[in-house]
């Protein structure tokens, strides 16, 4: 057995970080709200509420997502319109919101994503981030058929473009939030 880029753990932990013109609470009442998600997300559309109470550990959010042909264009991603479902695992006003993704079988997956918030001086430092500990079978799909070389350039384009998603949907929520 060979050791592949793929079996790397963490295989992604990126952050980002901005300046809001506003309270932790106030930006913790918009980022999790993720029907709303359309308006800062660059492949979420926005989606629904499909178990649980809105924004509270434990809830099941279904999003509808839209990938372009172009995103790392020659990788076997899924493109267009697909689903994905999460369920929010950590929840605290004005401090942090988690989501984790699910497995079409419903099962956790180590693909979390979140936001945190921090008073800075009368505004939000907003931190973005992103952590898959170990593949998903999803990840597992797009590269089976990858030899080692082209898996290591789809985790390297994949990570470049997860950290422009992040600055971008940090950007996003700064102009929703301040132009209220």
């Amino acid at each position: 057995m060979t050791n592949s880029i793929i079996d790397t753990a963490p295989l992604f932990d990126l952050r980002a970080d901005i300046q809001v013109a506003a309270t932790p609470v106030e930006v913790y009442g918009v980022v999790s709200d993720l029907t709303r998600s359309g308006e800062w997300s660059p492949e979420c559309l926005g989606g629904e509420w499909v178990s649980g109470t809105p924004s509270t550990v434990g809830a099941v959010f279904r999003g509808k997502n839209l990938r372009s042909e172009q995103v790392v264009g020659w990788a076997p991603l899924v493109r267009g319109i697909w689903h994905t479902e999460c369920r929010i695992v950590e929840a605290e006003p004005g401090r942090t919101f988690r989501w984790m993704m699910l497995s079409h079988a419903n099962e956790d997956q180590e693909s979390v994503w979140g936001f945190d918030m921090a008073d800075a001086c009368g505004h939000c430092t907003l931190t973005h981030h992103f952590r898959m500990g170990k593949a998903t079978a999803g990840i597992h799909k797009i590269v089976a058929e990858l030899d080692e070389p082209a898996r290591k350039r789809f985790v390297e384009e994949w990570t470049a473009k997860l950290n422009q998603d992040l600055t971008d949907t940090l950007k996003r929520i700064k102009d929703v939030v301040e132009l209220r």
